[in-house]
């Protein structure tokens, strides 16, 4: 069983001269989730090399036993600090592909499009492609085998408006993930602001917030069984 993660590569939060990039969490509980289920996982993000991590997901209260397992854990480290360029990445080899959310994502993987060929790509093939959080942003311009959106007509989740707001964020980010996955058509659904709510719909997983990662790394374990 081989995944792919993808990662972002951008660290600036808009034009606030804060720093942002992937969320600890929401890369590390996905990414043990698969690891002891036997998972040979891979590790890209655009620019390859360590990708930034959002300084706010590092601080005391973010952190969870997945995360403190990561700083323990040399190997996993390394193997963060040397993501592979996403442009070299094809599909083949792989089960599925997953992507850890972050505020980074609504600037790069949004419109990239090499994560736009490899989603359409896992899509055409008819494997799992799951996103969590502000990673759904990944979306924005992919498009399923049918030429239409890929979350058009599908349960979708993900970071939501009102937990955007709760961050303050709403007129930083470049567009919000709820308004973008129901203008992509995307039948969009949540659970509570901040509690895990994960959604599988054929082979497209979502889940919401941070708190949903490794429920998200577990439904598309699901599908892979």
């Amino acid at each position: 069983m081989n995944i792919l993660m993808v990662l972002t590569s951008h660290e600036e939060l808009g034009d606030t001269g804060e720093k942002t990039g992937f969320w600890l969490e929401e890369f590390a509980a996905p990414y043990y989730v698969f690891k002891d289920a036997g998972a040979t996982v891979t590790l890209a993000s655009p620019k390859g090399g360590q990708p930034p991590l959002d300084p706010k997901s590092d601080s005391d209260d973010a952190q969870t036993d997945s995360t403190n397992r990561f700083k323990n854990d040399k190997e996993t480290q390394d193997a963060l600090a040397h993501t592979k360029v996403l442009s070299d990445m094809t599909i083949d080899g792989f089960d599925a592909v997953f992507y850890p959310g972050g505020h980074g994502p609504l600037w790069d993987l949004a419109t990239d499009t090499d994560s736009k060929r490899l989603i359409e790509a896992f899509a055409a093939a008819d494997l799992p492609v799951a996103a969590v959080c502000h990673a759904p942003a990944v979306f924005k311009s992919t498009n399923g085998p049918d030429g239409k959106p890929l979350v058009s007509g599908k349960r979708v989740t993900g970071f939501t408006n009102t937990e955007e707001d709760g961050v303050g964020l709403t007129d930083v980010v470049p567009f919000l993930v709820e308004d973008m996955l129901k203008e992509n058509g995307g039948h969009y659904e949540k659970g509570d602001d901040w509690a895990s709510f994960v959604l599988t719909d054929g082979k497209l997983v979502t889940g919401q917030n941070p708190a949903s990662s490794e429920a998200a790394a577990e439904a598309l374990l699901k599908l892979l069984k």
